[in-house]
């Protein structure tokens, strides 16, 4: 076995390169937020049916990969995986910078970024949205104590352990609560199912590997390290595995549906006759992020190439935004029932199901908060030693 040594990546001309496309998306997507807060939310494509647009399929993405991007560091400390161990602290790193990149979505498409204090000063306990910042707030902190007892000299391995299991316990908790918002809202038929917590749960493992993976992979082809191909594979397979669960609960959830006559409308509406929800569900979702994936990794010869893992997490992370524009605006398109029994039209478009179209500056925010974490773990990868100057095949062990 090869000793696992960090080393800060070096700045080269490719680096500053990626730096500078990253910082220009970030800067654009702060000149859409300026023109946003100037001229009001109606130059959005959201409306008062479709409340939660573009930027929150982006922001509700990273801040449940940034629960899966732990996964490795999960493997390595609390089940003893030797394999995953050299990836630890950028495990660590890639979560907490995926969840700041998803919230700053989140602050900045408030329409007042500034009341963010009231939100974190007064809390309504009785509101399942209070519930996640203080479990966003703890998930940080907890991702930085773990961090900081792996780069630590003299820090005993339980001591790792324990806090690597508090923070596997809480990532839990989080992307619990992240599901819980879309469950508990019973108003719409989309969601008001308890299956959206463990569904949320499995497609952080998933989305959060993948995002994990081509980071890795990014990381080490800029600083011109190694990355075992056995390495690649193993990780391919524990992709699959994750991909197969989201498949697993999607299916549960819409046979559920299926079977309770009040969902299904909505389920004739995703299915069948939703038009781009519909495309999304079948093509995205279930095609290209799930069914095409699995069986990439599965080719008795392709699947053992690290190609495959690179390729099978990409179309792994283009099927989950699919995934969560389904879930997020598929859920609000369909109208909600305001009187059982009885039809509703009005000049609202009540009983309709609600238009909506992306504009630029939702883009522009989604992809900035995009480029704002993918920048802070290349930061962090630059003035932390947090990547192994090789992460070839030597250090893997028989059980792994």
């Amino acid at each position: 076995m090869e000793r696992t040594i960090y080393r800060e990546i070096k700045a080269t001309p490719h680096l500053w390169e990626t730096a500078m496309v990253l910082a220009a998306f970030i800067a654009a997507a702060l000149g859409a937020v300026i023109y946003v807060e100037h001229h009001g939310h109606i130059v959005t494509g959201m409306n008062n049916h479709i409340v939660w647009g573009l930027p929150h399929v982006f922001a509700i993405f990273l801040i449940v990969a940034a629960s899966g991007a732990l996964n490795v560091a999960s493997m390595a400390s609390v089940f003893d995986r030797t394999l995953y161990k050299p990836l630890a602290r950028l495990s660590a790193v890639s979560a907490m910078a995926l969840l700041i990149g998803g919230l700053a979505i989140l602050v900045l498409d408030l329409g007042r970024p500034d009341r963010i204090i009231v939100a974190m000063t007064t809390y309504n306990l009785s509101s399942i949205f209070a519930w996640n910042l203080l479990l966003y707030i703890g998930f940080l902190v907890i991702i930085g104590a773990y961090l900081f007892t792996q780069m630590a000299i003299g820090i005993p391995y339980d001591t790792v352990r324990r806090i690597g299991t508090l923070a596997f316990l809480w990532r839990l908790a989080l992307t619990t609560g992240t599901g819980s918002i879309f469950g508990w809202l019973v108003a719409r038929p989309g969601y008001d199912a308890a299956i959206m917590a463990p569904l949320f749960i499995a497609m952080s493992f998933s989305f959060g590997l993948a995002v994990f993976i081509l980071v890795t992979t990014a990381l080490c082809r800029l600083s011109g390290r190694q990355v075992g191909p056995l390495l690649m594979t193993k990780m391919g397979r524990l992709l699959m595995i994750f991909a197969a669960a989201v498949l697993y609960f999607t299916a549960v959830r819409h046979l559920t549906n299926l079977y309770t006559a009040e969902h299904a409308g909505f389920e004739d509406f995703t299915l069948f006759s939703g038009g781009i929800y519909t495309w999304l569900f079948w093509v995205g979702q279930i095609s290209i992020g799930g069914i095409i994936p699995i069986l990439m990794v599965l080719h008795p010869t392709f699947g053992k190439t690290p190609n495959a893992t690179i390729l099978a997490a990409v179309l792994v992370v283009l099927g989950g935004f699919a995934q969560i524009y389904v879930i997020v605006i598929g859920g609000q398109a369909y109208p909600m029932e305001l009187f059982p029994g009885f039809e509703v039209t009005s000049s609202f478009l009540d009983g309709e199901i609600a238009h909506y179209r992306p504009r630029w500056p939702e883009l522009l925010l989604g992809l900035g908060g995009v480029a704002t974490a993918l920048f802070a773990i290349g930061l962090g990868a630059k003035v932390l030693r947090i990547l192994p100057t090789t992460l070839s095949d030597a250090n893997l062990s028989p059980k792994d």
